[in-house]
C-alpha cells in the first residue's frame, strides 16, 4: 500500500511537473514577436467633400507588420502598407476619379477577446506617394497637386480573427483626421477587408 501511494504521489509529481512546463512554454511561445504579411480590398472615399460629391473608389493595400507582445491578452502592432485610396467625384456633370496611393503606418493597441480573436485601434500616419486624376480615360496630375498634403494624420481600428496556422481574416476602418486638401473640407474614409499570415 505504501509503495502504490508512493507511485502515485511521483506520478502525480511528475505530472505536475511537466503541466507547469507545458503552461511555461506555451505562455513563452504566446510572448513571442512576431511578424508577417498581409493584403486587402479598399473601399475609398473622401468624407465632408462637397461639392464634388464623392463615391467609393475600389483599390488594394498590401504590407507587413511586427506584432510585440506587452502581456498575455495585450500586443503591439505597428504595419507599414501601400494603400490606394481617393474617390470618384461628380462635379458639373463630369465624373473623374481621384487615386491617392499612400504608406500608412498605422500603431495599434491589439487587445485578444478570445483565443485568436482580437480587437485593435490606434493612430496612423500616412504619406502620400502619388496622386492621379482620370477623366474620360485620360489620366494626368490631378488638378490638387500642390494643394494635396504629403502628411495625414487619422485613426484606425478593426477585428481580426487568426487560426492556429497563422492565417487571418480582417475587417478594419481608417479614417483621416487632417484634412487631405488644403482649403478644402476633405478627409480620407477607408474601409478594408484582408487576408494575412502570421511567422
Amino acid at each position: 500500500m505504501m509503495k502504490l501511494f508512493k507511485l502515485l504521489s511521483v506520478s502525480a509529481l511528475l505530472f505536475g511537473a511537466v503541466t507547469v512546463a507545458s503552461a511555461q512554454e506555451s505562455n513563452a511561445e504566446s510572448m513571442k514577436v512576431s511578424y508577417g504579411i498581409k493584403g486587402g480590398v479598399n473601399f475609398a472615399t473622401l468624407n465632408g467633400a462637397a461639392p464634388v460629391s464623392p463615391d467609393s473608389r475600389t483599390n488594394f493595400n498590401a504590407g507587413v507588420f511586427v506584432e510585440l507582445p506587452v502581456a498575455q491578452i495585450f500586443s503591439v502592432q505597428v504595419e507599414a502598407l501601400y494603400s490606394g485610396q481617393g474617390a470618384e467625384l461628380y462635379s458639373d456633370n463630369v465624373k473623374s476619379k481621384l487615386a491617392l496611393d499612400y504608406i500608412n503606418v498605422p500603431v495599434l493597441a491589439k487587445f485578444y477577446i478570445v483565443k485568436g480573436l482580437s480587437i485593435e485601434a490606434g493612430p496612423q500616419f500616412s504619406f502620400l506617394l502619388n496622386d492621379e486624376v482620370t477623366v474620360e480615360g485620360n489620366t494626368s496630375p490631378s488638378p490638387y497637386r500642390g494643394n494635396l498634403k504629403t502628411f495625414e494624420f487619422g485613426v484606425s481600428g478593426g477585428l481580426t480573427f487568426q487560426t492556429s496556422s497563422g492565417v487571418f481574416a480582417q475587417a478594419r476602418y481608417n479614417q483621416g483626421i487632417t484634412d487631405v486638401i488644403d482649403g478644402l473640407n476633405a478627409q480620407n474614409s477607408v474601409f478594408q477587408l484582408g487576408i494575412g499570415y502570421k511567422f
